[in-house]
């Protein structure tokens, strides 16, 4: 009789053992998947900085260009 008393014990314990396994394995797979979210959201956002500061860069540089430009003109008429 303790055998078998002892047996059911072990069962169910294993049985409850194994639910708090899947539990647990759940919960990581949706920390994994927002994880995941995350990373891909903050790429995304890093990519539009990253392409606003080249867009800035270039606007600064197309102005500087046409400076050196005028400057060099009137440079040009005053040597006239």
């Amino acid at each position: 009789m303790r055998k078998i008393a002892l047996a059911a014990a072990v069962s169910a314990a294993a049985l409850a053992l194994a639910a708090c396994s899947e539990k647990t394995e759940d919960a990581a797979e949706a920390t994994a998947e927002s994880m995941a979210n995350d990373a891909e959201a903050n790429a995304d956002a890093a990519g539009e900085t990253m392409e606003a500061a080249g867009d800035a860069v270039a606007e600064t540089a197309e102005d500087a260009a046409d400076k050196v430009e005028e400057t060099a003109d009137a440079m040009a008429k005053e040597a006239e």
